[in-house]
């Protein structure tokens, strides 16, 4: 039985330039590589005047280089003309058409291409997939919900929904969102991600903290993402006052840094002096994920009050170091934090009902082997195994219509 070839297509995958952008697609996709061909496209955009934004914006759309070799695996990432700010509902097509040599050139490499975000890059990848005349498969991450809002994004989002070949959803929740919109049920599956147990797992909570200079006895929090408003952290900066007065040793570690959708730590910092602790709050900047445990390690507590998620694999990640999770009922937040042994859910916007949360579990004796153990059953291994089968019943179902 011949085996699939996969051109997994994402303008958000690890570079030397950005070595943590979109590091769940390429924990997920390099997986499935292990038992099918891949090749990997990451489009990156481009503007002839980015350079003089980058004088004043330093980490502005910085640009890898053409090709990495990441694991044993051909990494491209080729430019595509984007204007900052403006015009974004053009980026499906430019990205289309400034990817297409790339395609032409490695075209005997492929046969099924892989995108992930319905838009701009799924829409790109469907025309790539018209125009060559192959499948196209397209993951929702969670982007969906906001681009959605959105009139002109919107219909490409559902334009490419309603050509790629089959949809795979990272929660249920995502997935009955764009049904909602006139997305077809019948060809989405739902495939969560999952957790590296080989490389996430508790180490010496003591041991962990000595090594950050975190006092023994402090209460611990951590929140883990790009430094972007919709992640929340002046969410719980916020409230960190009121939980001071009853937690006086209490720390706060932000673990994150620049992401495509921007950069606000000067205006985190800026609260954190406007609300005078600084000494009990930690930028830690970004973590490569091997190094992610030792904070994980070091907290009590892992909080995020997030205004949108498909699946935080970020949770799982946490809960295999031992960790509760204290987070928003937004997108699948429910799916991953899906028993009160494994956290709190809190209405979004609901700064009383986040204090009252964190306060409440600073208090609790939780089974962190059970969460652990949780987090080991959300393994890889089942994930994978459904994308393998399913690009397979693809490429056997593309083969009996060519015959």
């Amino acid at each position: 039985m011949n085996p699939p070839k996969l051109l997994i297509f994402s303008s958000l995958f690890p570079s030397q330039k950005r070595p943590t952008a979109g590091v769940f697609i390429r924990e997920r996709m390099f997986r499935v590589g292990e038992f099918l061909p891949i090749i990997v496209i990451s489009p990156v955009p481009w503007f002839p005047l980015d350079g003089i934004i980058r004088l004043w914006k330093p980490q502005f759309r910085p640009q890898p280089a053409v090709y990495e070799n990441q694991n044993g695996i051909d990494v491209y990432f080729p430019r595509f003309f984007s204007i900052p700010g403006i015009f974004k509902s053009w980026d499906g097509i430019f990205m289309a058409l400034g990817c297409m040599p790339t395609l032409c050139k490695f075209r005997g490499q492929f046969n099924i291409i892989d995108a992930h975000f319905a838009y701009p890059d799924g829409y790109a990848a469907t025309l790539l997939g018209k125009w060559l005349k192959i499948p196209v498969t397209i993951t929702l991450r969670g982007t969906e919900v906001p681009l959605s809002r959105m009139t002109s994004r919107k219909n490409r989002l559902l334009a490419a929904l309603k050509t790629a070949t089959y949809i795979f959803s990272v929660s249920d929740s995502l997935k009955q969102h764009v049904v909602e919109l006139g997305a077809e049920k019948d060809k989405i599956r739902v495939v969560g991600n999952g957790i590296d147990i080989s490389n996430f797992y508790p180490l010496d909570r003591m041991q962990s903290r000595a090594a950050l200079n975190i006092p023994a006895n402090a209460k611990v929090l951590i929140s883990v993402g790009g430094l972007v408003d919709r992640k929340g952290f002046h969410r719980v900066i916020e409230i960190l006052p009121e939980l001071l007065l009853r937690y006086p040793e209490l720390v706060y570690l932000i673990v994150g840094g620049d992401s495509p959708e921007g950069n606000i730590r000067s205006c985190l910092e800026n609260q954190v002096k406007a609300l005078k602790i600084d000494a009990h709050v930690r930028f830690l900047g970004a973590y490569v994920s091997d190094q992610l445990k030792i904070p994980l390690s070091a907290a009590d507590l892992f909080v995020l009050a997030t205004a949108n998620e498909g699946w935080a694999n970020v949770f799982l990640e946490a809960m295999a170091c031992g960790l509760p999770v204290i987070t928003t009922d937004v997108g699948g937040n429910q799916e991953v934090v899906n028993s009160s042994i494994l956290g709190t859910i809190v209405p979004f916007g609901d700064p009383t009902a986040l204090l009252s949360a964190l306060d409440q579990a600073l208090n609790t004796v939780w089974d962190n082997n059970a969460i652990i153990q949780y987090a080991k059953e959300n393994s890889w291994n089942h994930r994978v195994k459904i994308l393998v089968d399913e690009f397979q019943r693809i490429f056997d179902s593309m083969n009996r219509v060519d015959n």
